[in-house]
């Protein structure tokens, strides 16, 4: 299954919650980027590598990430 995350930076807080529970191990905290409210968001380093099992969703308290998952027929 092929998936894709999107983490809305409005509301991250850069916990590392959803880097530590990802096992693919496909996303870190963005370093280079800091959020109008002073946090380094999450990021996903390797779109090809989701799987889509939205683990990083269901852990994350700030329900900043949303997980679309490929529909195969």
């Amino acid at each position: 299954m092929k998936g894709r995350v999107e983490i809305d930076e409005g509301f991250c807080k850069g916990c590392g919650i959803c880097v530590n529970v990802c096992p693919q191990r496909i996303l870190e905290l963005d370093a280079d980027t800091i959020t109008p409210k002073g946090y380094h968001p999450a990021q996903c380093t390797d779109e090809d590598a989701c799987t889509g099992c939205a683990t990083c969703a269901l852990m994350c308290p700030d329900v900043a990430i949303t997980v679309y998952r490929e529909v195969r027929p």
